[in-house]
């Protein structure tokens, strides 16, 4: 299989390194399976001679070429994590340039996986419109803002999508190609899984911290600050909208645009976060956890966590 590792400058080291390492230890361990598995072709391509990572490191990178297409090309996530550089890299002439290499790519039989932020320049492609996508889960709001096209769920860890698959923040690119080398053979993805400590990560909402979230927007703000005050009372979309002076269609339609999700999943969201900190940071009972955010007993509290994070209460308190 051939893979084009697109890499622009300033990188996200972390996310660059941990593609080819994946390729490669597959590579090595090919060997001590008993059937025969091809081989990973890597190869790191740039719209430069050379890249320098986010942390500064030289990377030399082939051009792309012409007369040959890759069977996957692997977008690592640039560098720039938060809105405004991340903006301000978009803009940059290397990175359009990369975009319109993407679709030459596709357009000869390509299929594209990008990880992180680097979904982002996937989208800048055109190529997600219509399709289902994941990114990193801070600058979920900001991608459904600038990409309406896409359908974003950024609790998911990976989205495959036709001839796309993307992966969630920062380690997801492991998981992405993890899931590249399990098209070549699921046998040598369980082995290279083992070798690199790579456990199952279906999701990431757990590492999620919705008021970051909410930040994203005034009128979210002020209705996750509402929220907060009231996790242990019954949810009405009434109140909520006559507390922050607008009407329920606005407000529905607010977080929907920004979060992708209706006022009550968010409340929810909020809950589940409450009540994982208190199962890692106090000795209390899932019934009394239960009963502090709002929920009638521990069994339905249970039930959602599981559902929300792939996790059970043990795990979570060991996580702790």
């Amino acid at each position: 299989m051939k893979i084009a590792v697109l890499a622009v400058d300033g990188v996200f080291d972390t996310g660059l390194a941990a593609v080819q390492d994946t390729f490669h230890t597959a590579n090595e361990l090919a060997a001590s399976l008993p059937q025969p598995v091809p081989r990973f072709e890597v190869s790191v391509v740039g719209m430069r001679r050379q890249v320098r990572t986010a942390l500064g490191l030289r990377v030399p990178v082939l051009p792309p070429d012409p007369r040959s297409t890759p069977d996957w090309v692997v977008v690592p996530a640039p560098g720039a994590k938060m809105p405004e550089p991340l903006l301000a890299a978009l803009a940059r002439p290397e990175l359009r340039d990369a975009a319109a290499q993407l679709c030459d790519w596709h357009g000869g039989g390509a299929r594209v996986a990008a990880a992180c932020i680097g979904g982002f320049l996937l989208a800048e492609s055109g190529l997600l419109e219509g399709h289902e996508a994941t990114t990193t889960w801070w600058l979920g709001p900001l991608f459904r803002q600038r990409y309406p096209g896409v359908h974003l769920d950024e609790s998911r860890m990976l989205v495959a999508s036709g001839d796309f698959v993307t992966a969630g923040a920062a380690i997801g690119h492991l998981d992405l190609a993890l899931s590249l080398v399990r098209q070549v053979s699921p046998e040598l993805a369980a082995v290279v899984a083992r070798y690199l400590l790579i456990d199952a990560r279906p999701s990431q909402a757990a590492f999620m911290i919705p008021d970051h979230l909410a930040h994203a927007d005034p009128m979210v703000q002020r209705f996750e600050r509402w929220a907060r005050g009231r996790l242990d009372q019954g949810f009405s979309l009434d109140a909520a909208a006559d507390a922050l002076a607008t009407s329920k269609r606005t407000l529905q339609r607010r977080l929907e645009a920004v979060l992708g999700k209706s006022p009550l999943s968010y409340f929810q969201d909020l809950r589940v976060e409450r009540a994982v900190h208190l199962l890692r940071t106090s000795s209390a009972g899932i019934e009394a956890i239960a009963a502090e955010v709002g929920y009638a007993d521990g069994v339905t509290l249970r039930a959602l966590l599981r559902k929300r994070l792939g996790r059970g209460v043990r795990e979570l308190r060991l996580k702790g």
